[in-house]
């Protein structure tokens, strides 16, 4: 427990609740889920969940505050350690989770001793998750699965699974869909790992052969799948594109590193019309990057307790597109130098992701950006219509049991 005064303001009381925290458990020497826990006791893990749930109760805005303080002493990431659990398990969990559920489930989600993942695509349903065929069967008080999804980051590393299957085929698509949290390691599941371009593997394929959930880790009721994906879905897009780092970091960092460094600007050699052209270039894609965080500031800040609206579509959509234009630009100054790819195609590490620090393979890897968590083209469509208002695409399986719905 704390011994902070509560009646402080809520800024004031931050502040005295990352001193408090840095002074119990040094970051530097302190084992990473060590330090992590006790930052989930004090409440700073999500400072808008409820008390004892890793929050404050207080508005989401002051979680940038908490991420500045800790950056600066170089605390642990928990979005680093487990990205699928923290950005988008944990939201559905304090939000449509039992009491049971969120005792169980947060703390180890936060300390990274427990990675989660998410089994929504399919390969017949992948934007349009609603059309997916994984089945679940009641059998008492569980539920038998089958079936297969597929784009499923870290599924070989995660504990535990947000799976959403078929629990009523002769209801519309939308209607016969139940959420779970699964086992990963129990019997009946298999993961298997896809190989990208950059060599590594962080996408899996997940087949279900008579695998079983028990009904106490059903979330939501029995056909209220989609509603308590769309949570999942929601925080997934906020997670992706909605990150506010600090003026000038991520992947704009990089490209100023490489334009100076080929441009020789570090060591002073006088400008010329190339580098001219190339430094206009950048700025241009620097203050593309200062606008989407300033956005993603006033995003954040506006954003109330619980699940966020379409409007995190746009940081998802904008933060994809941006971040191609970023790498292209790198390779684009590394001229033949960017051609070659120092660790080889032969297969890096399981799940090593993202890394704007190697160009190379940042270029390749940021092609997923426009796919993962939602295709540009549906970031397009959850824009137009819920955001702008504008006529909605003609469905016209909208109200037909799925069973009916053709299907390739």
């Amino acid at each position: 427990m704390s011994t902070i005064d509560t009646s402080l303001d809520a800024d004031a009381r931050i502040d005295a609740l990352c001193d408090e925290l840095v002074s119990r458990c040094d970051p530097k020497t302190a084992p990473a889920a060590e330090f992590l826990g006790h930052q989930f006791d004090l409440g700073l893990a999500w400072v808008n969940f409820p008390e004892g749930h890793g929050g404050l109760g207080l508005s989401p805005r002051l979680q940038t505050r908490i991420n500045r303080r800790l950056e600066a002493v170089d605390a642990p990431s928990a979005w680093l350690r487990n990205p699928i659990g923290y950005g988008m398990g944990a939201p559905t969990i304090v939000t449509h989770g039992s009491d049971d559920q969120k005792r169980r489930y947060l703390r180890p989600l936060f300390t990274g001793e427990e990675i989660w993942c998410q089994l929504f695509s399919e390969p017949g349903a992948g934007s349009d998750v609603a059309g997916l065929s994984t089945r679940a069967v009641r059998d008492g008080d569980e539920w038998v699965i089958n079936g297969q999804k597929v784009w499923t980051s870290l599924a070989h590393r995660a504990r535990w699974g947000m799976l959403v299957a078929r629990t009523d085929p002769d209801q519309p698509k939308h209607k016969g869909l139940t959420y779970f949290v699964v086992d990963m390691d129990q019997p009946g599941v298999e993961a298997r790992p896809l190989r990208q371009m950059t060599g590594d593997a962080e996408f899996n394929e997940v087949y279900f052969t008579d695998a079983r959930v028990p009904d106490v880790e059903r979330m939501g009721e029995v056909g209220e799948g989609w509603r308590v994906s769309l949570t999942t879905l929601m925080n997934e897009r906020v997670a992706i594109g909605g990150t506010v780092p600090p003026k000038g970091s991520g992947p704009i960092r990089y490209a100023v590193r490489a334009w100076q460094r080929q441009a020789g600007i570090a060591g002073g050699t006088p400008a010329t019309p190339a580098t001219t052209a190339q430094r206009d270039e950048l700025m241009r894609l620097w203050v593309h990057a200062e606008v989407l965080r300033l956005t993603n500031i006033r995003a954040s800040e506006m954003r109330k307790t619980g699940t966020p609206g379409p409007e995190g579509s746009i940081g998802k959509l904008a933060s994809a597109n941006l971040n191609k234009d970023i790498t292209s630009f790198t390779m684009n100054l590394m001229g033949a130098e960017g051609m070659l790819y120092e660790t080889g195609y032969a297969g890096g590490q399981l799940g090593s992701g993202m890394d704007f620090a190697n160009p190379p393979k940042a270029f390749l890897r940021c092609r997923a950006n426009s796919i993962e968590g939602g295709t540009t083209e549906v970031m397009k469509n959850i824009l137009g219509e819920r955001v702008l208002g504008l006529p909605g695409d003609v469905r016209t399986d909208k109200d037909l049991p799925w069973m009916e719905v053709p299907r390739n």
